[in-house]
């Protein structure tokens, strides 16, 4: 495996699309090609910037300007149907809005998407308490019981478990009003777009090091603040792809190519992927793309040819 650099900026405000895209150093699957600071470049390219919508859905939720960001979470969704934080942040938009029922579906549609989302969880369970539902937002408590259980106090989860936990309980409380459903815990609280930069340069430096799951996390951090942006879901592909599983991998390859088709980190890759599930016509196809779109050649489409010709990691 090559070495991995960022050449991510701090982010502020608005500004994520005129974040420079990541970089490699030589011989590792390059991220080039991403957005550039002007927006989507292709005419076929979706209708709104998913990043720059989440983060303009994030400032108006954190102002209660709630169905303004109910307006800019369902633009982020309408071209990243399958992310899971985009699903959070509505359902906390749609309660803020007075809209349970709506937030509640939010809500399940981010757990069914990830299950491991602690927030995702919580807030559905709040929610639930809101509708009348105790058994099935005592059956969300039980299953954040069980995994603080395992936890053990010990995982980097131990803390925004036990403040989930306690806010259901209260919330469950004989007399109790429940909690605001758009009240966010602290792990959402710090999704800042600094915080996330930073999330984003360590997941780099992790999977550098080849700690797989720890860059999870990161990028899980980086992407709750900063939205689906591709560079972000390139990686997530990658880590999945070196864990194993290549579902997975393939889901976040596509959806980074749905914001930015000619992203030459995720089509090298993908084509990678191709390589190693011995669809070489695939490989072959994504090669084609790359040579298209790297007018003067490329070092991504380099690196995805070497695979081919290998037929595998050239490295290895």
């Amino acid at each position: 495996m090559r070495r991995v650099r960022a050449a991510l900026a701090v982010a502020t405000g608005l500004s994520l699309m005129a974040i420079p895209v990541m970089a490699v150093s030589s011989g590792s699957g390059g991220m080039g090609g991403g957005v550039p600071s002007g927006g989507l470049s292709s005419p076929e390219g979706p209708q709104y910037d998913p990043a720059v919508e989440y983060q303009q859905g994030t400032a108006d939720l954190s102002a209660g300007r709630y169905r303004n960001a109910v307006d800019d979470f369902n633009h982020v969704i309408d071209v990243t149907p399958k992310d899971a934080d985009a699903w959070l942040m509505l359902g906390m938009s749609k309660s803020g809005a007075g809209d349970v029922k709506g937030a509640e579906k939010a809500y399940e549609r981010s757990v069914k998407l990830d299950g491991s989302s602690i927030a995702a969880h919580r807030e559905l369970a709040l929610s639930l308490i809101k509708l009348k539902q105790p058994d099935k937002a005592n059956a969300e408590l039980t299953a954040l019981q069980a995994r603080a259980t395992t936890c053990a106090s010990t995982c980097h989860e131990a803390a925004d478990l036990d403040a989930a936990i306690a806010a259901i309980k209260a919330a469950m409380a004989p007399g109790a009003a429940p909690s605001a459903a758009n009240d966010a815990p602290s792990a959402l609280s710090l999704a800042t777009p600094k915080a996330g930069d930073g999330a984003y340069v360590q997941a780099v430096s992790l999977i550098n090091e080849r700690r797989w799951d720890e860059a999870l996390a990161a990028l899980d951090k980086a992407q709750l603040a900063l939205g689906p942006h591709p560079d972000i879901l390139t990686y997530k592909g990658y880590v999945w792809r070196r864990k194993g599983d290549w579902t997975r991998a393939t889901s976040y390859y596509t959806q980074a190519l749905a914001i930015a088709p000619n992203h030459r980190g995720a089509t090298e890759y993908f084509g990678e992927l191709k390589v190693i599930e011995g669809d070489m016509a695939g490989a072959r196809a994504l090669l084609a793309k790359l040579d298209s779109t790297c007018a003067f050649g490329c070092a991504e489409a380099e690196e995805l040819r070497l695979w081919i010709d290998h037929g595998g990691d050239p490295a290895a």
